[in-house]
């Protein structure tokens, strides 16, 4: 196990300059700062770290430690006070909230701990959402999202809405959801997080596959099981990056 710089997570020389395609994605001084009238507080101190294509990544630390704006920030749902972001070759850092809606939409799958599947809609329409929204045609947005359902176990189940199903095959839907576009990033939030233990060591399972194919996933999690599973684990204390490590 290697130990990198623990102020940044990374080296100067690795973050600064031009883009380089194995790092799908690149924070450089990374602050955030809330303000709540006359007060403000910093959530995120500066941080910088690069994250390269296939990595299997899991963020860790303390309850408002700063994950969840982390995650916030690479997923293009909320945008530094100071610094860039690098999405791939975009700089997301200055975009609207129409630019930064389209590159999540075609860059970045999202998996939640709850799912987040829409109950009204059975598999396979669940899982061709994000195609809908990217303009793909019905019959191309099914062949892909019937494809994705049979990856994912779930061939048989793809007129069942989400209530007739387990939590294990619920989470399915959603990994299948957020592969639908072929996103640069799989982005997770306590995945395992409302599953029991098979059902969370399936979903492990499928997570170790979707990394051997060379996909990029980066997680929050408190599971040590998933982080001793992943490839590099990155501690976050009090807004800054305590430690990142590779396995």
């Amino acid at each position: 196990m290697t130990t990198m710089d623990t102020s940044t997570g990374a080296s100067s020389a690795s973050v600064q300059g031009a883009y380089n395609p194995d790092v799908v994605a690149r924070l450089d001084a990374i602050r955030k700062t809330y303000y709540m009238g006359a007060i403000s507080v910093e959530v995120l101190h500066g941080i910088s770290l690069n994250f390269h294509r296939g990595d299997y990544i899991t963020i860790m630390g303390p309850s408002g430690c700063g994950k969840s704006t982390l995650m916030n920030i690479l997923g293009c749902l909320d945008q530094p006070t100071s610094g860039t972001y690098y999405l791939g070759e975009e700089d997301t850092s200055a975009m609207n909230d129409d630019d930064l809606s389209a590159v999540r939409g075609a860059r970045l799958g999202f998996i939640f701990q709850s799912y987040n599947l829409i109950q009204q809609l059975d598999v396979l329409e669940n899982i061709e959402m994000p195609l809908f929204y990217q303009g793909y045609s019905e019959s191309e947005s099914r062949e892909i999202a019937t494809g994705l359902a049979e990856r994912v176990g779930l061939g048989s189940r793809l007129d069942h809405k989400p209530f007739e199903l387990s939590g294990g095959q619920q989470q399915r839907v959603a990994i299948a959801r957020a592969l639908a576009v072929d996103p640069l990033i799989i982005l997770a939030d306590e995945p395992t997080g409302n599953l029991d233990s098979k059902s969370g060591a399936e979903i492990l399972n499928l997570f170790d596959e979707l990394h051997a194919q060379g996909k990029t996933l980066i997680m929050v999690t408190h599971s040590d099981e998933l982080a001793e599973r992943s490839r590099r684990q990155i501690r976050l204390r009090d807004g800054l990056v305590e430690s990142d490590e590779r396995s």
